[in-house]
């Protein structure tokens, strides 16, 4: 059964110094003001792939479960309930019921019951629901497992599995698995959400504002605390935190500055409290496996051997980001890769001038050098945690014969272009949407899946897939996930670069924000978010 569990976390010692305020302090009132990184496609969380759609939705919305909004590092162990007040696996693991809180209802007042749950997720399955289906289901690869939501009651329903899953709850905490209503088309969510949060949906404006405001009849009581939020919308980093700086807005995009922003911002206003953090965003190399000449896979290999990892790591975060593959690395990551293991891993050896000399001769045998280069264009999205590493992967790429330039996109036309292949190599950022080899692997590297942007598929790694996923050993399981780790790295699927840090910054009278350091997806409920002034 569901309950609030302690969770101690060693080793992490930014939870330590994370803290939530005193439930006397609290007061109520007052509209949060933040910078916002970016203008998204639309406002449904269930068909975006960015925190630009899903960050300022996630109060519109709740969850059956979610991870507790002031643990940092979040995992199976820190789930609470939300719309569900209790849960349960059968025996075999392979039936989980939960038992839904009464009295809940919609934003337009209509009561929330366990139809919306199984409309929602017979969505995210790909079937139909009143003859409509979700326009783009990133997120389908997720379900796969999942056989049927059965209603029992209106207040009691279970998912049916195909085979034990112990981390399925944890993909239903995720910031992105918010329940929607049955009686609103996915059309309308995309322009006008509705939900059962903290905060209802105001306005979009594209390019320009995000609005929520408060919610008066929240079946959390007490919840939430401010008025409403606006999310600035300002592209330019520099405009941006200026607009920190002179007071404009309370807060900065979360998880978004980079180490010298966070710096430059800290020096000019030095009352702020700045905090640089693990994301579970990881910066990529994709390859279109059909274009040529790349559909030689030892071209893609030439690829992953000519990055130097470290030198991103040193030019774009002052050296505080990780070297990883696919999941977050140790200490905030559960399931990462050891450096020594990773070592072992086609183009992770640190000796640079030896992978780039390796990489030279396959191209030299393919028909490269230097009098017959190859030109190409590298696509990536038009804002700078991309385009600063695309540049970088420009000047990597010249050692190995290859002569590129930058196709920069907006995030409307990047999303669609990579889920079409449409591009030959791409600079790409993986932001996981939580802390899971079942959601990483699945969503990102499987067969079919919508966000496999590369097209990689192999059915030997699916199987290990599962097999990792049905484990509920999680030593034995964490050696199955290196494994897979080891097998990608060697087929060069998605070669990752680095694991970013970033940060946010707030005023001291913004209280009860607690960043998450494993998913930047997850911690922007903000129902508990308040202002002392």
């Amino acid at each position: 059964m569901a309950g609030k569990p302690s969770v101690v976390l060693a080793g992490v010692a930014l939870l330590l110094a994370l803290s939530f305020s005193p439930a006397s302090a609290q007061r109520s009132g007052g509209l949060l003001k933040l910078q916002f990184f970016d203008s998204p496609a639309t406002m449904s969380i269930h068909e975006e792939s960015t925190i630009a759609g899903q960050g300022p939705m996630m109060g519109v919305f709740n969850n059956l479960v979610m991870y507790d909004q002031h643990v940092p590092q979040s995992g199976l162990r820190s789930i609470v309930p939300d719309l569900a007040s209790e849960w349960a696996w059968d025996e075999a693991g392979t039936a989980l019921t939960f038992k839904l809180r009464s009295g809940v209802k919609w934003h337009d007042g209509k009561p929330f019951t366990a139809r919306d749950v199984k409309c929602t997720w017979d969505l995210l399955q790909g079937k139909g629901v009143n003859d409509e289906q979700l326009r783009v289901n990133p997120r389908k690869t997720w379900y796969g497992n999942l056989e049927q939501v059965v209603v029992k009651a209106d207040d009691e329903v279970t998912f049916h599995l195909r085979r034990p899953q112990p981390a399925f709850l944890a993909l239903l905490a995720a910031g992105f698995s918010p329940v929607y209503p049955c009686h609103v088309s996915p059309a309308e969510m995309r322009r006008r959400p509705i939900g059962t949060g903290p905060f209802k949906f105001v306005e979009f404006k594209p390019n320009e504002i995000i609005r929520v405001a408060r919610n008066p009849d929240y079946w959390k009581k007490g919840r939430p605390y401010l008025d409403g939020i606006e999310y600035k919308i300002i592209k330019n980093n520099s405009t941006g935190a200026l607009a920190f700086v002179a007071g404009d807005v309370d807060m900065t995009s979360p998880y978004f500055f980079q180490v010298p922003m966070l710096k430059d911002i800290k020096e000019q206003a030095p009352k702020a409290t700045c905090q640089l953090m693990a994301s579970n965003v990881q910066r990529n190399v994709i390859i279109n496996r059909e274009a040529i000449p790349f559909n030689n896979p030892e071209l893609r290999r030439a690829v992953a051997l000519t990055v130097d990892r470290q030198a991103f790591i040193d030019t774009l975060t002052q050296g505080k980001g990780s070297i990883g593959g696919a999941l977050l690395p140790p200490p905030e990551g559960i399931w990462g890769m050891p450096a020594d293991f990773m070592q072992t891993l086609p183009g992770y050896h640190p000796d640079v001038a030896k992978n780039r000399a390796e990489a030279r001769q396959i191209m030299e045998k393919a028909g490269y050098g230097p009098n017959n280069r190859l030109k190409l264009k590298v696509s990536t999205r038009n804002i700078p945690p991309y385009r600063d590493p695309a540049v970088i992967l420009l000047d990597h790429l010249k050692h190995i014969y290859i002569d590129a330039e930058l196709d920069v996109l907006d995030t409307t036309q990047w999303f669609p272009k990579v889920r079409r292949h449409d591009y030959t190599i791409g600079l790409n950022l993986t932001g996981n949407g939580i802390d899971d080899p079942d959601q990483a692997f699945y969503e990102n590297y499987a067969c079919g899946s919508e966000s496999n942007y590369d097209g990689y598929c192999n059915p030997k790694i699916d199987a290990l897939f599962a097999r990792q996923s049905m484990e509920a050993d999680q030593d034995k399981r964490r050696k199955l996930v290196w494994d897979i780790e080891q097998q990608l790295a060697e087929d060069v699927a998605r070669p990752v670069l680095y694991h970013n840090r970033s940060g946010t910054c707030w005023y001291p009278y913004v209280k009860g924000y607690t960043p998450m350091i494993n998913s930047i997806y997850n911690g922007l409920r903000m129902e508990d978010v308040w202002l002392d002034k």
